[in-house]
């Protein structure tokens, strides 16, 4: 990409999309073009037609999705395969349509089958049946997946695919019901400690390990990517590093320097048992994560005391 190069950010006020803006102005991109949802309803297709017909960009880092955690993903799935199938598609198509240079699809580690052997790797997408707590979310990027991996076969596009692991950083989405994880589990343990309870109660049994990456860094990633990587086949973007949800937990109890004790309610699911992505693509291509998870926490942290709470 030119630092000139007209690049239109899906997304741009979510997670990942808010960080693509901060590493591109970093790097000194200078035509990045966004939208907000009230501006473009990335739903409707004919909004989205017009919108690439007019403003033509080069570039699509396509970071909007409905996204949430397991009461979220089990409580509305019609509305994540739904939202997540349109937005794609139209985002994808236009971008045909439109002559778009290169598009970076942004897929997720669920995608991969529930059971897959560890770290996983790229190749063993659609070889087993998926995690049913988030089924209707995965199933809609794996359809993203196959759709810029069509594209590129029909009609000779540059779209690719990358599979980040578990986010998290400031932009997060820290809700109790809806948030993932990580987010969720700061805020609990930040109103137990302004509350002063005496425990707080987690799902599962903290058993389950997964891999978590700063969001700054997987916008790094895709940067990087965006510059160095042209194939349809997907790539992986992690640590290559988990952790248990219960070391988790205690790490981010010490972050909040909350004093109570942790009570596990094991009638509720834990989700995937592991979930570690191999990296050994990406490393090769020459990218590695910067931000280790503890020093990650303590931003994350800090963006939620100055952002979130009064």
């Amino acid at each position: 990409m030119r630092k000139t190069s007209k690049i239109y950010i899906a997304g741009h006020n979510g997670l990942v999309g808010s960080a693509l803006v901060r590493r591109l102005n970093k790097l000194g991109y200078k035509n990045i073009l966004t939208r907000s949802r009230k501006e473009l309803n990335l739903t409707d297709q004919k909004s989205v037609s017009a919108f690439f017909k007019s403003e033509k960009p080069k570039y699509v880092f396509l970071a909007a999705a409905k996204v949430g955690g397991i009461i979220a993903n089990s409580t509305y799935p019609a509305n994540f395969i739904h939202d997540n199938l349109v937005i794609q598609d139209n985002i994808i198509h236009n971008s045909y349509l439109n002559g778009v240079t290169k598009l970076l699809f942004l897929g997720s580690s669920c995608i991969y089958p529930r059971m897959a052997p560890q770290p996983i790797k790229e190749e063993y997408l659609l070889s087993g049946y998926l995690e049913p707590t988030n089924i209707a979310y995965a199933t809609a990027k794996i359809a993203g997946i196959i759709e810029c991996q069509s594209y590129n076969k029909q009609h000779d596009t540059n779209f690719i695919s990358v599979m980040p692991t578990n986010l998290y950083g400031g932009m997060d989405n820290f809700d109790l019901e809806s948030g993932h994880v990580l987010p969720a589990m700061i805020r609990r343990f930040h109103e137990a400690k302004t509350k002063d309870l005496k425990e707080v109660i987690l799902w599962g049994s903290g058993i389950a390990k997964r891999e978590f990456l700063y969001v700054d860094d997987l916008a790094d990633a895709c940067v990087f990517i965006m510059n160095s990587y042209n194939d349809s086949a997907i790539i992986n973007i992690g640590t290559g590093k988990d952790v248990s949800i219960k070391k988790l937990a205690n790490l981010v109890k010490k972050t909040v320097a909350y004093q109570g004790k942790i009570v596990w309610d094991i009638t509720k699911p834990d989700g995937t048992p592991r979930k570690l992505l191999n990296v050994k693509k990406i490393n090769k291509l020459g990218w590695k994560y910067q931000t280790e998870l503890g020093a990650g926490l303590k931003k994350t942290y800090k963006w939620f005391l100055t952002n979130t709470t009064k």
